[in-house]
């Protein structure tokens, strides 16, 4: 943990003045109202437009390779375990790590290489091919930001889960090591899965300037699910590109109001108003922003990393208690705070608050953690909180 804390101080001391998501809500009125004829020309389909592509399809050469592994006298976990060797492991396809593009299930086996949503969109094709129960899970992560030119891409993050009996249940993951914030985790429907991986194509061809194929894939996946915040939010990105400021505004208004914990969306609709002149609107969406961070636990454990970062030692134990003082059941706080008494020579305070975060890893089985191991089996089921994953678009 203490490493993890590290490698989270040097990500955000790069990107120090970025919004964080969290629960809480975001405190503005915006007046809002959907308008039927605005949301008809951005939604303007009445089928999925890619019927051909099929996320969890997986080829013969796939499923001779789980039969050549995986026996029908196997158990539920044998069975689980056994599909984890199939993707992880040397001997079989050993997957790597690459958040460049979205595979289908099949292209993640050719391609031996994905991000979260291409493969677990293999694991899943794969467990339900062996009669096991599979779904996409979404689990927050703590907020983790890379520049793409003047974009800024906030990744979130999806796993799989399935039950095996009563209240017992698996979790599969791959990922590199991720803060994933804690008892956040919802399962979801396929087609909600299938969404998220039509806005990740959308990402993909608007950080290549693909505007056009951009747009077609947002609008996909907003058809296929028009409560999904960060497509709204991504496409208007598109539309304040290509010059449409009426959508632009309406899909950043969508998205705050599919989710008002959506700082990205508040974030860019200020800069929306600040570029197009509107300075009093503008000031009120940075003020309800400012609001939202001061209640952000995410947001006071970044200061207090930058601070760390900086050998503000005061300033960074300022901030790590806040943030523990805004959510007690995030153990990485504990651990952060942790490391500023070390450095002030207090060790057995370091210690306590050490064996605090370890308490609750132990306490909630709900807990999910990315491990070497990738699957966690847990006897009791998850705190299911509401909010989307996926790829979202902020402007820089």
């Amino acid at each position: 943990m203490v490493n993890h804390f590290h490698k989270s101080g040097i990500l955000l001391s790069a990107l120090a003045a970025l919004l964080l998501a969290s629960c809480t809500t975001i405190d503005i009125e915006t007046g809002f109202l959907p308008d039927v004829s605005i949301h008809d020309q951005i939604i303007d389909q009445s089928e999925d437009r890619f019927t051909e592509i099929e996320p969890l399809l997986i080829s013969d050469e796939i499923k001779a390779m789980i039969d050549g592994h995986v026996s029908r006298f196997d158990t539920q976990v044998e069975k689980v375990r056994k599909l984890q060797d199939i993707l992880y492991n040397e001997e079989f396809l050993h997957i790597q790590y690459d958040d460049t593009n979205t595979y289908t299930a099949i292209e993640t086996f050719s391609a031996r290489r994905g991000n979260c949503v291409g493969v677990m969109n293999l694991y899943i094709g794969m467990a339900r091919y062996i009669e096991l129960d599979a779904n996409f899970q979404t689990v927050r992560v703590q907020p983790s930001w890379d520049r793409r030119g003047d974009l800024l891409v906030l990744s979130e993050h999806i796993n799989a889960t399935g039950r095996f009996s009563g209240s017992r249940h698996y979790i599969v993951d791959f990922t590199p090591e991720i803060a994933l914030q804690q008892l956040t985790s919802r399962v979801i429907s396929d087609q909600a899965g299938r969404a998220l991986y039509f806005n990740n194509l959308g990402v993909e061809a608007l950080l290549a300037n693909d505007l056009n194929e951009a747009l077609v894939y947002f609008k996909n996946a907003l058809f296929l699910n028009s409560e999904l915040a960060i497509a709204w939010n991504n496409i208007g990105t598109v539309y304040g590109r290509l010059g449409n400021n009426v959508f632009a505004e309406y899909s950043y208004k969508m998205a705050f109001s599919a989710d008002d914990r959506s700082a990205t969306a508040i974030n860019n609709l200020a800069k929306f108003y600040a570029r197009n002149g509107d300075d009093s609107t503008a000031a009120q969406y940075r003020r309800a922003i400012e609001q939202f961070n001061n209640r952000n636990p995410y947001y006071h454990f970044a200061q207090g990393a930058l601070a760390f970062e900086d050998s503000d030692l005061q300033s960074a134990q300022r901030s790590f208690e806040r943030a523990l003082r805004l959510k007690r059941e995030e153990p990485d706080f504990y651990v952060a705070l942790a490391q500023v008494h070390i450095r002030l020579g207090d060790i057995e305070e370091a210690e306590r608050l050490n064996q605090s975060a370890e308490e609750l890893i132990v306490k909630n089985a709900e807990i999910y953690r990315p491990s070497t191991d990738k699957m966690r089996i847990i006897n009791r089921d998850s705190v299911l909180r509401n909010y989307m994953p996926g790829i979202s678009i902020e402007f820089n």
